[in-house]
């Protein structure tokens, strides 16, 4: 293993076995209605990333790294912040949260009971909105 393998983490075939969540692509406007209704009796976690930031990418790699919640327990949306502008856009009114990129908003009985962004997202304790 290289130097920077060892100081990074890689592995020495230089592959990281992949976690993978279990994403609800959020990708249309009409999916808001659901994510509010559905939030009246499980918790709906949305997370706005933007595919041409580092930083939201960092962000991204931990939140992935960290997550360990059922997938009964919560539902969890992704929405790609380029391809999906008007959603994005939509999100911040409907839920009444300002845009920021990378976010994260947790939404129970159809209002936004918490939300963060940027590195702060790695220190949410997702189990206690469950």
């Amino acid at each position: 293993m290289g130097l920077f393998g060892g100081l990074f983490g890689g592995s020495s075939d230089g592959k990281k076995e992949q976690k993978v969540l279990p994403w609800i692509p959020l990708n249309s406007i009409n999916q808001l209605d659901e994510i509010e209704e559905k939030s009246k009796t499980k918790t709906q976690v949305i997370f706005k990333h933007s595919t041409t930031c580092g930083i939201s990418r960092m962000v991204l790699n931990m939140f992935v790294d960290s997550y360990d919640i059922l997938e009964s327990q919560m539902d969890l949306y992704f929405i790609d912040l380029h391809a999906h502008r008007d959603v994005s856009n939509e999100t911040g009114i409907k839920f009444q949260v300002m845009h920021q990129s990378p976010q994260l908003l947790i939404i129970k009985n159809g209002v936004t009971v918490f939300h963060t962004s940027h590195g702060a997202i790695s220190d949410v304790s997702l189990e206690k909105y469950i």
